[in-house]
């Protein structure tokens, strides 16, 4: 079976509401489907990377590569999990979780988009507490990072209920425009004092791996193992 040479299609984290996986071929094409339909309003770009700019069929198309690329080149220092956000079965957005040198650094990056008429109902959160929860429950993360443009407040309100802290600014090329992001990081002690999301790992002993923890189940929880 597949799932025995890439186990991360076995991988589920399930909140009360949402359910985060590796998304099948037909599900890959819903949310790319959902990526045409807009993101944000196109008068701001959230990304760095301005691939919502592309005209929705090229937009799709994007998705779907970009999908198949992080897969592609998948390394144990090097990886980034896109994860397809379901709420009760459809599809709302996407979540990543990603790394570079994990089993030494024990830091994670996170990034996220969801489907405009999916927007303003508490999902940002409850999947963003969904990966920060595999990485610190999970994974014994010491820190997460993430970043936001200042036209962006509804990902710092995000940030901010799940404990983030300022972490410095980078200057970034956008749309041919000097773009400030703010970064933000958060550490374990300040995860372990705001998370309150109830959150299920399905399926994580088998991608250790892949992960670069082969060697390091020691360090993980039990029932992890």
């Amino acid at each position: 079976m597949l799932i025995d040479h890439w186990p991360l299609l076995g991988l589920r984290l399930t909140t009360p509401r949402l359910e985060l996986r590796l998304p099948s071929g037909e599900e890959l094409s819903e949310l790319a489907d959902l990526a045409a339909q807009g993101v944000h309003d196109p008068d701001r770009m959230p990304f760095s990377v301005p691939w919502t700019d592309l005209p929705p069929r090229e937009r799709a198309r994007s998705v779907v590569q970009h999908y198949w690329l992080r897969l592609g080149n998948w390394t144990p220092d090097n990886w980034a999990l896109n994860l397809a956000v379901f709420e009760h079965g459809q599809i709302v957005g996407q979540q990543t979780i990603a790394a570079r040198n994990y089993a030494t650094l024990r830091e994670v990056d996170t990034g996220s988009w969801i489907g405009l008429r999916h927007q303003g109902r508490g999902i940002g959160t409850e999947m963003r507490a969904a990966v920060l929860h595999l990485a610190f429950a999970g994974l014994k993360a010491a820190e997460a990072t993430s970043g936001a443009f200042a036209d962006n407040p509804s990902s710092f309100r995000v940030s901010s209920k799940l404990g983030y802290e300022p972490d410095g600014i980078e200057r970034l090329t956008v749309r041919g425009q000097v773009t400030v992001m703010r970064r933000l990081r958060l550490s374990r002690a300040r995860w372990e004092e705001h998370q309150q999301a109830s959150v299920s790992i399905d399926g994580l002993s088998a991608c250790l791996p892949l992960l670069g923890l082969a060697d390091k189940t020691d360090e993980l929880p039990d029932g992890l193992h």
